[in-house]
């Protein structure tokens, strides 16, 4: 019903950039909050930002002050603005979007996409 899919991710050096994107496609009515999620290897999947579709923006205490979470609705799309990025930065990371579809009804749909890589060398 509701696809999310990642890009952006890579390998890059300590104190580097990347920007992720979040493309959702699907029987979409509207998008409430679009979020980032990681994990990394042998730890718990942890909150990385959000955005809700007209509030403010809630990040981790990790990546505050390095990290930006920006979206389009017009495009149903989240990205997220990766600078100075650490050797602890690096996970999976994974786009969440909580989407209210028509499937008979109206109803909330809590859609992940199947995650992108970054690595972070020091």
């Amino acid at each position: 019903q509701v696809q999310l899919v990642e890009s952006g991710g890579g390998l890059v050096q300590a104190g580097g950039s990347l920007r992720l994107s979040c493309a959702a496609s699907g029987s979409i009515v509207n998008i409430n909050v679009m979020g980032w999620y990681r994990q990394a290897p042998g730890k718990q999947r942890e909150l990385v930002a959000v955005i809700p579709s007209g509030g403010t923006t809630n990040y981790a205490d990790s990546v505050k002050g390095r990290f930006t979470i920006s979206r389009s609705n017009a495009k149903n799309t989240v990205y997220l603005e990766m600078n100075s990025l650490k050797p602890e930065d690096t996970a999976v990371y994974y786009c969440n979007a909580q989407v209210l579809i028509l499937d008979g009804r109206l109803k909330t749909y809590d859609a992940w996409g199947r995650g992108t890589q970054v690595t972070v060398s020091s």
